[in-house]
């Protein structure tokens, strides 16, 4: 999304600041220092838990400060990911984003329910000391008084631990400054191509205290963005093409008097706005020259309504407008945060002590519209009903559907860390890490529209045994309906234990477990001073999961005619399973290393080599059993002989960590008097045990699950480019780059990955010669003007090439616009796993 202000205020803009700004008195230092004439300004990093200058750090690091996020009026996560080579981001829209850097991505499940059935990310969020990450919804942090972002690309087992897999997202906020007095006010107005408008505003304030002691900063803001999707109008009726109509029980066909329902009750225009609210305040104590301590507070809210994904086709895949959606319900996404966060900085002799400690409490209510579900496999079964034996007396009640998922997050964090002197030949970084990280999701799905043929659900009571235990030998779940079934009395730890509504057709109401303890070390030893430093280090963790409640279904709850009725409620009585009876419950430990060489070569360049460690941890499935009429069946067909011959297959109901190993080879130089940055990575890496996520109804169940793939995948090699140059009169303009290896060379414009139509990017692609095979990869190259972003019309226009295109005069505030930005388009009839 590229934003631009149009406000009277925007003259400021046109001089160069992002929005209007009030300063009073002079900002004291920052973490960028200015060189001086025409340098680049030098940024400061913690990416090895230690503060140096990116360009000394051997590892493959971006950073945006916050002087660059204010020019590039990047405020969200949507807005810099875009400014972030080798990061990319599949979601549904705010805060519910999966994060993957250099390409290593796989199936995910869908959102609703992610938190308890879907593996954990395999990047990590920390915001400052503590990691915040969680399956299927990114922590958005409003870009408001941050002091960077950083990335870390590649493995960071070792300093990061569990989670940190294929790389680090960090969130770095300021912090308060003794003895300063300053305030800044930001605000814009904005318009949107093809949507609403949107405004925004923000205020800072630093104030000191006691003098020398103590200080304190806060920042509040709320921006709302215009949306820009239309909810068209549309009908509803069911198709004899539907997946699932024969459970109408009308020979195959659509019963006449079916329902058939319209969406004029929400049809509206740009439909997805969204609200983010905060507020942040630390306070800053300074006992003497060696202690100080920072408490911190944070409070977040965002505010998403409707969807922020095109439907390419409707439900019978007809094509639509772009920027066009066909939904029957309301739908919006809630999600707020609380974090308290405790920083401790000292030193114990001649070294220097952090303590980090943080809770943070997120919570999220989400409703979607989930009508198109009912062209599915088997919905059609909870909401049609045939009481006599024609298909005269078929009934199809109404299609509309809708899911509603709450979730509970609590993280608590701690660490203590020691280092020693940064001046030291050899130095060393150590310290003791604890998590314990808790999911708490209750996940409706209110499709079962033939109310008065279905009794309602409810959390079970027990549980079924064979012979003492909850599986068959083939690995099936013992179910009420298996032969020598016995039931066990035994209590389900729910988050929700009433008798759910009638039409809730099916819920996961789940609690997820996760502790993490760990100790790790890095050295460092410089075996020419400044020159060249050798990089050891290591880290023991172990990690416990659990997982208890329950996944029920209403399957078995349907009163059919002449049959006896099933038990009101329907509880213990239908295709649901206490998780709670299974023990799942499991431990593991391990050593996660790193090594690296680097060879100061000047002033300016640097050369290293790297060989890392990650990993992430893994989960568990619901228990689940395949149909019989599936090739995974050992059933009497042809095509299930395979099965037949090996006693057939169940989806798994745990699955195992994966790891990621890392060979790099980086560069990081400076050129023409430091007005010129070129830095790169080669790297290779080796993904074992890659975990997957998988729904296929009719072949693996009809619920989603994930399992560990290739025992060994070796990812194709990729590289990391970006140089940035600063102009006398522009400052600083990057030009970061990162492509697998591709074979071919050729320049192309074309729309956006899965965005809107208009929306387009040149893309230059690049080709290098190694071994092995080759993937065709795209290279994003951004840029931006002195004072104005080259944004006319939502079409991103190509990169200027001189310093005079570069520097060119603002456009008039009337040419500019904020474009929607990419959203993933929605295949049609997509049937979304439970």
């Amino acid at each position: 999304m590229k934003r631009n202000t149009k406000i009277s205020a925007a003259v400021a803009a046109i001089l160069g600041a992002p929005a209007t700004t009030i300063v009073i008195a002079a900002p004291a230092e920052t973490s960028t220092t200015a060189g001086t004439g025409i340098e680049l300004q030098e940024v400061v990093v913690t990416a090895t838990r230690r503060e140096e200058n990116l360009q000394n750090v051997p590892i493959a690091i971006q950073a945006l400060t916050g002087d660059t996020l204010s020019k590039l009026n990047a405020t969200t996560f949507d807005d810099y990911v875009k400014y972030l080579p080798n990061v990319t981001a599949q979601g549904l829209g705010p805060g519910q984003n999966n994060i993957y850097m250099r390409g290593l991505a796989t199936g995910v499940t869908g959102i609703q329910g992610s938190g308890v059935v879907g593996s954990f990310p395999n990047v990590a969020i920390y915001l400052d000391e503590q990691s915040a990450q969680v399956p299927g919804r990114n922590l958005d942090i409003f870009a408001a008084d941050l002091e960077r972002i950083e990335v870390l690309e590649g493995p960071q087992g070792t300093l990061f631990g569990a989670g940190a897999e294929a790389g680090v997202f960090r969130y770095i906020t300021n912090k308060p400054k003794l003895n300063v007095t300053e305030a800044h006010v930001n605000a814009a107005y904005e318009t949107t191509a093809h949507g609403a408008d949107s405004t925004n505003v923000d205020a800072t304030i630093n104030l000191p205290l006691i003098a020398d002691k103590m200080a304190f900063r806060a920042v509040i803001y709320n921006e709302n963005r215009g949306g820009y999707i239309n909810n068209v109008p549309a009908t509803f009726a069911r198709a004899d093409t539907d997946l699932g109509i024969h459970y109408a029980y009308a020979g195959g066909k659509v019963p006449a008097n079916s329902v058939v329902i319209n969406n004029s009750s929400v049809v509206a225009n740009a439909i997805n706005s969204v609200t983010y609210q905060g507020i942040r305040a630390g306070l800053l104590y300074q006992f003497n020259d060696d202690w100080n301590a920072l408490l911190t507070q944070m409070y977040q809210q965002i505010n998403a309504d409707g969807v922020f994904a095109e439907m390419a086709a409707n439900s019978l895949g007809q094509p639509q407008p772009d920027l066009t959606a066909q939904l029957y319900n309301p739908s919006f996404d809630k999600d707020h945060f609380e974090n308290t966060a405790l920083t401790v900085n000292g030193r114990v002799g001649a070294l220097r002590l952090v303590y980090a400690g943080a809770y943070l409490d997120r919570n999220v209510t989400q409703i979607q519209d989930y009508t198109n579900y009912a062209r599915a496999k088997y919905v059609d079964y909870y909401q049609c009903a045939n009481p006599g034996k024609t298909p005269a007396t078929a009934v199809c009640f109404t299609p509309s559907s809708t899911w509603h998922d709450i979730e509970r997050n609590t993280h608590l964090s701690q660490e203590l860390r020691l280092s020693t002197p940064d001046d030291w030949r050899l130095r060393g970084v150590g310290g003791l890490f604890y998590e314990n990280y808790q999911i708490q999701e209750q996940v409706d799905w209110l499709y079962g529209s033939a109310t008065p043929y279905f009794n309602p659900i409810g959390p079970p009571t027990g549980y079924y045994t064979v012979n003492g235990s909850v599986f068959l030998p083939n690995g099936y779940p013992v179910k009420h309906s298996t032969p020598g079934a016995v039931f066990v009395p035994g209590q389900v730890d729910s988050n929700n234990p009433n008798i759910r509504p009638p039409g809730d057709s099916f819920f996961d109401d789940i609690k997820r477990g996760y502790k993490q303890k760990a100790a790790y070390l890095s050295l460092d030893l410089d075996l020419i001073p400044k020159r060249l430093t050798i990089t050891a280090g290591t880290r023991y963790s172990k990690t416990e999961s659990t997982e208890v409640g329950s996944a029920i279904g209403s399957f078995g709850c349907k009163i059919f005619t002449g049959s006896p009725p099933p038990p009101n409620p329907c509880i213990n009585h239908n295709n649901g399973a206490n998780l709670s009876s299974l023990g799942l419950d499991t431990t593991v430990s391990g050593w996660h290393s790193r090594a690296n060489l680097s060879l100061k070569i000047t002033d300016d360049a640097l050369v290293y080599y790297t060989w890392s460690q990650g990993f992430r941890v893994g989960g568990f499935n619901r228990p689940n059993s395949v149909e019989g009429g599936s090739p995974l069946a050992p059933g009497p067909d042809p095509y299930q002989a395979q099965a037949r011959a090996h006693g057939g297959w169940v989806p798994p109901v745990d699955y195992g960590d994966d790891t990621l190993t890392n060979n790099e080879v980086g560069w990081k130089t400076m050129w023409l008097d430091k007005s010129l940055q070129w830095n790169g990575a080669v790297y290779q890496e080796d993904w074992k045990n890659v975990q997957i996520a998988i729904f296929d109804p009719g072949v693996t169940g009809n619920l989603t699950f994930s399992t560990n793939g290739s025992r060994s995948t070796r990812v194709p090699p990729g590289i990391t480019l970006s140089w940035s140059r600063r102009h006398p009169s522009c400052g600083p303009m990057a030009h970061p780059s990162t492509s697998p290896l591709s074979p071919t060379r050729k320049a192309t414009r074309s729309a956006t990955p899965a965005a809107p139509s208009g929306l387009r990017s040149q893309r230059p692609r690049r080709s290098w010669a190694m071994r092995g095979r080759a993937t065709t990869g795209r290279s994003i190259v951004t840029t931006r003007s002195c004072r104005w972003a080259s944004f006319i019309r939502g079409t991103r226009l190509r990169p200027p090439t001189s310093s005079r295109s570069i520097c060119r005069a603002t456009p008039s505030p009337t040419s500019c616009r904020r474009s929607p930005p990419t959203t993933p388009q929605s295949a049609s009839p997509r049937t979304h796993g439970w």
